[in-house]
């Protein structure tokens, strides 16, 4: 337990509340809390005018502004911790948060508590509830979960422990009630009272219901599992009957298709060889009639020669019998038109079926909302490609927005912006997009520094505080980038991320499916944390500076 508190210790002095990460020339202010140099002085130039000087942490001002120096004991330990490779624990790891119970005993930034007192009426964290396990002054104390509602036990009127219970007035009293307004009424302890036979038998039965119900509730869980188990098979068995029916039905359309095809091939074979046969008829008699016109034009030519024109005369043969035009059946030009007629009534008819008979296959409507896969290659990333811009009005005063406003860069002075209810305040320098992100969009930042928190977050994502840090509410999600190292942060949880260091970093959102996935980007895509969950408002693109001065992050322009 002993070296649970060193490490505790050693988290509140190496971590700095402003930038969250290790400190950098430390310096401790007067009430006892430490920052890095830049951090501490950047929050007081920008109160520089009202005069007064809080700490950030406590709130105790400072008139006027104190000269801060160089921790050079906290300096010693940093670089200590930075050559034996320890790493630090992260910065909120057990601190209190807006639901925890806060320990009542530590000074500046409270830890978490993990039990209550009920004689002290307190709550401590780990390290300060020592005492009540190793001193026999405490052996007494009751120790229970952390609670909220430990004043409750306190009397309003006279600022006692309220160890009495009225049965006349049924209420719990402290001592002083009962030799005061409650005097000569039934008074009894608490723990008495809350012993009484009655009481018990009825929290006995109000556990059995609850025990009872319990019961019924995994029954019936149990029974929904099976349900669920039932329809997954179900389907699955439906899926792949109507593959099976489309497959036949497409192979069916397939012969058909062949069948026809062949039946066409075959008819204009025979008609073309039908007509060719008459048209080369035709063509002979054409040329014996040409042949028979020039006997008869070279005859007529010796008319005046009547001896040679009657001996040619009966020499001349017959004419032979002309085709009949009846047998040279001269079809209209749209041979197969009534093919396409029959094969379109066909589909008629089918798509009448099936738009009859569909209602019988899916008797209700079912919207199934699929995830397409993921893209793998930068190229497929780019066809969900999104424009990104930050948006000025929510652009913290330590941030300079260029390139068209798709650069931010982080500045050691505050600038001057007008006041807006969306910008975020305080030391935290941070900015959102103008754009709202649904659907499947991907988009790229490049940053140059210290490094960057990559963001998405929701539109009513908290503007002061330290909970309005991305990452460190349930409204926001973040890789943080350094030169070697990556981590991810959603609600004051951080998880380690491995991946290749890169200055450019591409996120992909599909929104639908509640995933958020951020990418290495180099030559190729690699994949550092992907995210599961649902989203239950359209997202915002967002970025956070808070290294060095100088460092800068763009929202890259890709198409």
């Amino acid at each position: 337990m002993a070296q649970k508190g060193v490490q505790l210790d050693r988290e509140i002095l190496i971590s700095c509340p402003i930038c969250l990460d290790l400190l950098k020339d430390p310096v401790t202010t007067s009430c006892g809390h430490s920052y890095c140099m830049k951090c501490i002085k950047g929050c007081w130039d920008g109160e520089d005018e009202k005069k007064i000087h809080r700490c950030p942490v406590c709130r105790q001002s400072f008139t006027p502004r104190p000269v801060l120096l160089k921790n050079t004991m906290l300096a010693a330990l940093v670089e200590e911790l930075k050559k034996t490779g320890s790493p630090p624990a992260p910065a909120d790891h057990c601190y209190a948060g807006a639901e925890d119970v806060a320990c009542d005993v530590c000074t500046g930034r409270k830890l978490r508590a993990c039990k209550s007192c009920l004689v002290c009426l307190a709550s401590y964290c780990d390290q300060h509830l020592q005492p009540h396990y190793e001193s026999p002054v405490f052996k007494k104390h009751k120790l229970a979960e952390p609670s909220k509602k430990l004043q409750e036990n306190i009397c309003s009127r006279h600022d006692e422990v309220m160890k009495l219970f009225c049965r006349t007035d049924q209420q719990s009293i402290c001592y002083l009630c009962s030799v005061d307004e409650h005097k000569g009424h039934d008074t009894v302890s608490a723990a008495a009272e809350a012993k009484r036979t009655e009481r018990q038998r009825e929290l006995e039965g109000s556990r059995r219901n609850i025990q009872q119900r319990i019961q019924d509730g995994e029954k019936e869980v149990k029974l929904l599992q099976q349900e669920v188990e039932a329809v997954n098979g179900s389907a699955d068995k439906a899926v792949e009957d109507s593959e099976k029916t489309f497959t036949e039905l497409i192979r069916l359309m397939e012969k058909r298709s062949s069948d026809v095809k062949q039946q066409v091939r075959s008819q204009q074979k025979r008609e073309v060889s039908r007509v060719r046969e008459l048209q080369e008829k035709l063509e002979q008699e054409i040329s014996e009639l040409k042949r028979r016109d020039a006997e008869l034009k070279l005859l007529l030519s010796h008319t005046e020669d009547h001896n040679q024109f009657l001996l040619s005369y009966p020499s001349l043969p017959a004419l032979s019998e002309a085709t009949h035009s009846s047998s040279i059946n001269i079809r209209p030009l749209s041979y197969f038109e009534d093919v396409t007629a029959a094969l379109s009534a066909v589909r008629d008819k089918l798509q009448d079926v099936l738009r009859e008979e569909w209602t019988n296959v899916s008797p209700t409507e079912v919207d199934v909302l699929l995830s397409a896969a993921e893209p793998t290659t930068r190229a497929e990333f780019l066809q969900y490609s999104q424009e990104v811009t930050p948006d000025p009005n929510t652009a913290n005063t330590y941030l300079v927005l260029s390139e068209g406003s798709r650069k931010a860069t982080f500045m050691e002075k505050r600038q001057s912006y007008s006041s807006h209810p969306d910008r975020f305040t305080g030391c935290y320098p941070q900015v959102l997009s103008r754009e709202s992100l649904t659907g499947r969009c991907y988009w790229e930042v490049e940053w140059r520094g210290g490094g960057v928190f990559v963001a998405v977050a929701y539109k009513d994502t908290s503007r002061a505080g330290g909970g309005s840090v991305f990452g460190h509410n349930d409204k926001s999600w973040s890789l943080v980038c350094k030169q070697n190292s990556y981590s991810f942060r959603y609600n004051r949880i951080l998880t380690p991320v491995s991946g290749p260091p890169s200055s450019r970093v591409g996120v992909y959102l599909d929104h639908r499916a509640g995933v958020l996935s951020f990418y290495s980007v180099s030559e190729a895509m690699t994949l550092l944390h992907r995210v599961q969950t649902t989203f239950t408002q359209p997202l915002h693109a967002g970025l956070y500076l808070c290294y060095n001065c100088g460092d800068t992050a763009e929202f890259c322009k890709l198409k």
